[in-house]
């Protein structure tokens, strides 16, 4: 069974990603990684968040999550859910190896649509540095 990492952040091409990655992947072991990027530094301490952005960013992984988990087990996927905290790109990288993933579909821009000619920066470093092939689903 190919373990198959998808990370989402609630975009259409993340959810595209996900299904991509259903159908070239026969029966695949699927752990879906939401990231919670750090906010802006605060008070005490780099890359804090408060209490109330931090719910916030906790609850919309837990909606991106399930909703995830409701694609991949209608296919009868086995699928693991996984949140990450920090930069998304490094979490990606780093939840490949600590998990042993055999390969990473991801979309190429989230959902701040922000983009860097072909790819998003964060698409383009998980290519970069991801130590299993990358498909990039646009």
């Amino acid at each position: 069974m190919t373990h198959v990492l998808v990370p989402i952040d609630g975009s259409e091409t993340a959810t595209e990603a996900l299904q991509y990655a259903l159908e070239l992947f026969e029966s695949p072991e699927l752990t879906v990684l939401y990231v919670i990027e750090l906010g802006s530094a605060g008070p005490t301490s780099p890359g804090w968040l408060d209490g109330e952005l931090q719910s916030a960013a906790e609850a919309e992984a837990e909606s991106a999550l399930e909703e995830a988990a409701e694609i991949a087990t209608a296919t009868g996927a086995s699928v693991e859910t996984a949140v990450g905290v920090g930069r998304p790109a490094r979490s990606i990288v780093d939840q490949a190896d600590d998990r042993e993933v055999d390969h990473i579909v991801m979309g190429s821009h989230g959902r701040d649509g922000a983009s860097r000619l072909l790819l998003g920066s964060v698409a383009e470093t998980v290519v970069r540095r991801a130590p299993v092939p990358v498909t990039v689903v646009r």
